[in-house]
């Protein structure tokens, strides 16, 4: 099973696919889409469109996860997420992808334990957790590996037939 994370933004969206085996993830690829800040943002959110696209046709993942906004106290930023979360969850409607979705807390406590972790912390289980050397470099990559990671301990969790996690 092949599942892609996504970390929207609109200058940076992080992105991430593993494959999963029973409770075994294997890391495929990880990146960011990055975009211009000097680029209208109907263009960056075109750019943004296109380039999950062409990572969903060229990976063909089975399944994708995506992170739920985070409402803090910078509404541009909320709006400008928002926008660039909708574009990827079009690209994957368009290519027939179901898309399921977690909040941060959710991923901190798949991926630590701990709805509350640091950002710093999270880099570190995925480093263990898809045994790298070191944390994936950007952050924003790093981010859309934990949403995968999320969705991957998800599926387990309510699969019947797959492997039980450990508690």
């Amino acid at each position: 099973m092949r599942i892609m994370g996504i970390d929207p933004g609109t200058a940076i969206t992080g992105f991430g696919l593993l494959e999963q085996e029973g409770s075994r993830l294997r890391l495929l690829e990880f990146g960011v889409i990055r975009t211009e800040p000097e680029v209208p943002d109907a263009e960056r959110l075109l750019q943004i469109h296109r380039e999950v696209g062409a990572l969903l046709k060229n990976y063909r993942p089975d399944e994708i996860a995506i992170e739920e906004l985070f409402f803090n106290k910078n509404s541009r930023s909320v709006l400008a997420v928002g926008q660039a979360r909708g574009v990827v969850m079009l690209a994957a409607a368009q290519a027939d992808l179901r898309v399921e979705e977690y909040t941060p807390l959710q991923v901190k406590m798949a991926v630590v334990g701990y709805g509350r972790a640091e950002k710093r912390q999270v880099q570190e289980m995925v480093k263990v957790l898809l045994g790298l050397a070191r944390p994936p470099k950007p952050d924003d990559a790093a981010d859309a590996l934990a949403v995968a990671i999320c969705h991957a301990h998800s599926r387990l969790k309510y699969n019947p037939h797959a492997c039980r996690m450990r508690e």
